[in-house]
């Protein structure tokens, strides 16, 4: 039987306050050395020190494991291991997360201080808090509606969501890229799960990822069909139109 290393032991140095609002920080990593340690000393100078940093290494073959046992005080847990992708590294994070709420960032990726000014607003336990990232633009960022979300994805890096929403669902692995869109979709459509917007841009988040040149086919033929269960017969109408209007345009990406 192989065994995989695993550490982290930041409770041992910065342990938790259970009287304030927790919050699980996810890394999920893969040959990460150019750009990891930036993304943790994000994390580690933020002023909201009430978290739980988890990262999910999918067995690098860089140097990115020994960046992430020099930051093991830093971190409360890590692994290295085999993984089926994104997704299903980030399901197993969601089981062994402890926080009130999870909050997934990439390797690439870097908090700002919004999120400390974010975190300072988590009260109500059910509520995805929400807000924005950089680089900001007309589309995928400020307060969504069903409609919005059926138009446009949402920044993940903007989402800080309820713990027990997402160990009660997981992510749909059959979804490459956009599983994420996915489960935001049924939450927005699920009207006992409170969501707030704060107009704090929070991180900055790399437009080069992973997201930006792999292909999800699977989700963009669901995508109809999530969004008629999930959002509504109303909303539904309006994507259908929109999305017939924007498939006549030439090279249109929408979907």
């Amino acid at each position: 039987m192989t065994t995989y290393p695993t550490g982290g032991s930041r409770e041992q140095h910065y342990p938790s306050d259970r009287a304030k609002p927790l919050v699980s920080i996810v890394i999920v990593t893969l040959n990460a050395e150019a750009c990891l340690r930036t993304c943790l000393l994000s994390i580690i100078n933020q002023q909201y020190k009430n978290i739980e940093l988890l990262v999910f290494d999918g067995l690098s073959t860089d140097s990115t494991l020994e960046i992430i046992k020099e930051y093991d005080t830093h971190i409360s847990y890590w692994q290295s291991r085999p993984d089926q992708g994104i997704y299903d590294a980030m399901n197993k994070a969601i089981q062994k997360a402890s926080g009130d709420w999870i909050y997934f960032i990439g390797a690439d990726d870097k908090l700002l201080s919004g999120f400390s000014e974010l975190a300072a607003q988590l009260k109500n336990r059910n509520t995805l808090y929400y807000g924005m990232c950089e680089p900001l633009g007309i589309l995928f960022t400020g307060k969504y509606s069903r409609y919005k979300l059926s138009k446009y994805g949402m920044n993940q890096q903007a989402l800080l969501y309820p713990t027990a929403v997402l160990k009660g669902k997981g992510y749909d692995t059959r979804y490459r890229v956009y599983a994420d869109y996915a489960i935001n979709i049924e939450i927005w459509g699920n009207e006992s799960i409170p969501k707030k917007y704060y107009p704090i841009v929070i991180a900055e988040y790399n437009m080069t990822g992973f997201s930006s040149y792999a292909k999800d086919e699977f989700f963009k033929a669901d995508k109809p069909s999530l969004v008629r269960k999930h959002l509504g017969w109303l909303t539904y109408i309006r994507y259908l139109y929109k999305r017939n209007r924007e498939l006549r345009k030439p090279e249109s990406t929408f979907f």
